[in-house]
């Protein structure tokens, strides 16, 4: 019975695993119609082109599967239909190796990624690797643009910043011989704090004796030019302006300055813009408190170098102005006091590319903090990528300098880049499916701060090259009702089936559906057979005596319970998956017997009385009886001496049964242990006898008897116990006597001294008592607790008055 059971176990196990497999199978699961859905479902996905491969009852989807596992099924593997990606580079110019003081070239010239343009074909699941290398040039041209806060505290400021143009110039001269600098400057839109003041306020906004300029959103001072002369002429005619409140506008200028290009002047280089002030920014929002609820449409709104639509656009949000900073590949330089550091770090940690810098109270360090930035900036490249399209992944793996490799987000990037180290990138881009439109789609990806960019050419595969071969309205699909193509009909607009068969207007693909699913499930006749026109048509099996049947084919007649390997035992025959067992027999596998002849005892009693016959088996009632027939009782009275005779025989050859030990003796197993300790314990699942008998010369031995089901056992201790020799017992009795009596000896003269010693100590007590000079009646420490009072005058005569 156990050996049935762990059988059953590990059938039922078996199937399981074979379900769970089955429901794994993303092609099988995916029930595709054809081989470009097939191709579509992953990439370990394959579809059987041979019309001969599908089996009866199987529908069109079981040409989808994995491609191990239509082998098995007898596909040929020319006949499978597996389609796999690649990749062409259309565009492969080297990176630039140019030293500083070389020939100059234009910054179109100039390559830093490579490749610079790709072709990918791409199949679903299946990911597509390329290697970008990026090298940081030598000499690269730069772009400066200063913006700077001209509202009355940045006075001084202005006076350090006039002096900026030819300073800067002869300091980023040791970085590129390429340098381009301008000017722009803001204050506030002339709505905002000017709301209640006066028409002479806004002429001057400033207080007392001072001169000022009237407020203004944006102006371009100096577009940007190689001749910091003209930068320091320029910016030396500007005048301090003013406002009321202390957050100023500069994100409307700052997004003036990364959407007026060609007023700018920037070129396709290094663009860094420096934003310089000692006060926080309006955003998004704020300009209701002017009455401007109108977005920022992100345009360019320049005439005469003014920004002139500041009073009907509000300021741009932040991920408006990270947007259009990252377009224009502009890195932004925050030049900033102190007091203002933390507003402005938060900011730079929501713009990429950019970077922080303290500026002193007076300006005086803005070259070193511009070139310390840029440093910073230059020494990280960031990968960015365009939106992708729908069903489409990327991951990046950086391999930066002294053999780092990031993974992730980090592997977007490389840090700590000097000039003429390389870099290099690998990127997947994996599909999932096929876009709706099935057309190619592109997708960019750039260094930040960088103009150069990779452009990716993105094809689908969503069909198999065998549709090209398709015939239309072939006699293999119900009169010409479909495609035949890859082995199966693709069927025409309003036709079903697996040969197109059926009419959508007789019978909805929906109650298609509905009449193949048993209690509205989820599986299309029970995963075994095809809906055909809202009839299941059942599978065939290889075995011919095996088939599936009912409704939803979630019948058949070899799933039943075995025993002994055999379906229903042998003993009835599988329907629907349940025994029908014969006469005689029951259980859910028909391997119970109903008959109790097997039962029956010597004295013709069923299990001799002691028991109940279950499945032709006697099960005891009474746990000391065991046997086929409850007959055999180990640990009765009389068991041990019952096989004395014959343990002693087969173990030791004595005995009066060791002539006929052979014939008489074979009914039990003989273990043999080398003493007690081994002889097994009566913890067993059956009774267990423990025996110790004496033979002839007066040798104990010891054994156990057992009945583990119908075998019995005994063990046995290999050595016998025996008296010891006759001339050694006087010596070892007279030695013990003698110990005896020698320890009576000393005990006796021990008890003698111990008693002397008691009296001498008991009279030395009783004179020490006699010559004690204190008297015993009274404790002389003790003090009474009663105090006693008399009067003085007590029992004397009065005196006379």
């Amino acid at each position: 019975m156990d050996l049935k059971l762990l059988f059953m176990s590990t059938l039922f196990g078996i199937i399981c695993c074979s379900s769970a497999q089955q429901e794994g199978n993303e092609c099988i699961k995916a029930n595709a119609l054809s081989c470009g859905e097939c191709i579509q479902v992953g990439a370990k996905c394959g579809w059987c082109t041979d019309t001969e491969f599908l089996k009866q009852g199987e529908p069109t989807s079981a040409r989808c599967d994995e491609l191990e596992s239509l082998m098995k099924r007898g596909c040929d593997a020319a006949r499978i239909e597996n389609p796999h990606g690649g990749q062409r580079i259309l565009k492969n110019k080297a990176v630039t190796n140019r030293k500083k003081g070389a020939e100059k070239l234009r910054p179109e010239d100039i390559t830093q990624i490579q490749p610079q343009k790709l072709s990918l074909n791409l199949r679903s699941g299946e990911p597509q690797n390329i290697k970008l290398r990026f090298k940081r040039a030598e000499d690269y041209p730069i772009d400066l643009y200063y913006l700077m806060d001209l509202s009355y505290s940045m006075k001084d400021d202005l006076e350090n910043v006039k002096n900026l143009g030819t300073s800067l110039m002869k300091e980023m001269s040791k970085i590129t011989s390429d340098f381009r600098i301008g000017f722009g400057s803001f204050v506030e839109k002339t709505v905002m704090p000017y709301i209640s003041t006066t028409p002479a306020k806004l002429l001057n906004p400033c207080t007392g004796d001072q001169n000022c300029t009237s407020p203004f959103s944006y102006k371009n001072v100096l577009k940007l030019t190689s001749n910091g002369h003209q930068f320091n002429s320029l910016v030396g005619k500007q005048q301090i302006s003013g406002n009321l409140d202390s957050p100023e506008g500069g994100f409307d200028a700052i997004m003036q300055v990364a959407v007026c290009g060609e007023h700018i002047g920037w070129r396709n280089v290094t663009r860094l813009l420096v934003f310089s002030t000692d006060a926080g920014f309006h955003f998004a929002g704020d300009g209701k408190l002017g009455g401007i609820v109108l977005p920022n449409d992100g345009r360019c709104h320049l005439e005469n170098n003014m920004y002139t639509m500041s009073h009907y656009y509000d300021y741009p949000s932040i991920a408006h102005l990270v947007q259009k900073l990252s377009e224009n590949n502009i890195q932004t330089i925050f030049a900033v006091t102190e007091e203002f550091q933390p507003v402005y770090k938060e900011l730079k940690n929501l713009i990429p590319k950019s970077a922080v810098g303290t500026l002193s109270a007076n300006s005086s360090n803005v070259i070193n903090l511009i070139v310390d930035a840029y440093n910073s900036l230059s020494s990280e490249v960031i990968l960015e990528n365009s939106k992708l399209p729908e069903g489409v992944t990327i991951t990046y793996q950086s391999h930066c300098k002294n053999g780092v490799v990031n993974e992730g987000e980090s592997g977007r990037k490389c840090s700590n880049i000097s000039i003429g180290d390389e870099v290099s990138f690998n990127i997947n881009i994996t599909a999932q499916g096929c876009p709706k439109q099935g057309k190619p789609e592109s997708i960019k990806i750039k260094p930040l701060g960088f103009t150069e960019e990779v452009e990716i050419l993105l094809n689908f595969i969503c069909e198999c090259d065998c549709h090209k071969q398709g015939i239309k309205n072939s006699d293999m699909c119900h009169n010409g009702n479909g495609t035949f193509e890859c082995g199966a009909c693709r069927c025409n607009k309003g036709r079903v089936g697996r040969q197109c068969e059926c009419r959508k207007d007789e019978v909805s693909t929906e109650d298609l559906d509905k009449n193949c699913r048993k209690d509205n499930g989820t599986d299309i006749c029970s995963n075994n057979g095809e809906c055909v026109c809202g009839t299941c048509e059942c599978k065939k099996r290889d075995n011919p005596e095996e088939r599936y049947s009912g409704k939803f084919c979630e019948c058949d007649n070899f799933n039943c319970d075995r025993s002994n390997n055999k379906l229903c035992g042998g003993h009835g025959r599988c329907e629907c998956r349940v025994c029908i067992c014969d006469a005689n027999y029951t259980g859910s596998a028909c391997d119970c017997s109903l008959d109790t002849s097997t039962c029956l005892a010597s004295n013709k009693q069923i299990c001799n009385g002691r028991g109940n016959c279950e499945c032709g088996t006697c099960r005891c009632t009474d746990p000391k009886f065991q046997g086929p027939t409850c007959e055999i009782c180990p640990t009765c009275p009389g068991v041990c001496t019952e096989h004395k005779e014959c343990v002693q025989c087969r173990a030791f050859g004595t005995g009066e049964k060791k002539d006929t030990c052979e014939r008489d003796c074979s009914y039990f197993n003989l273990i043999k242990v080398k003493d007690r300790d081994k002889l097994p314990q009566p913890v067993q699942a059956f009774p267990l006898m423990h025996c110790k008998e004496r033979d002839a010369n007066d040798c104990w031995f010891y054994y156990t008897y057992a009945v583990n089901n119908t075998e019995k056992e005994v063990h046995v201790v290999e050595t016998l116990e025996c008296p010891a020799g006759p001339d050694i017992i006087p010596i070892v009795a007279g030695v013990v006597t003698g110990i005896v009596l020698i320890g009576l000896a000393l005990l006796l003269i021990w008890k003698l001294l111990m008693i002397i010693h008691d009296r001498r100590e008991f009279a030395k007590f009783e004179k020490e008592k006699m010559n004690a000079k204190w008297d015993t009646t009274e404790n002389p420490i003790y003090k009474s607790p009663i105090n006693k009072f008399s009067n003085p005058n007590y029992g004397r005569k009065a005196v006379a008055l």
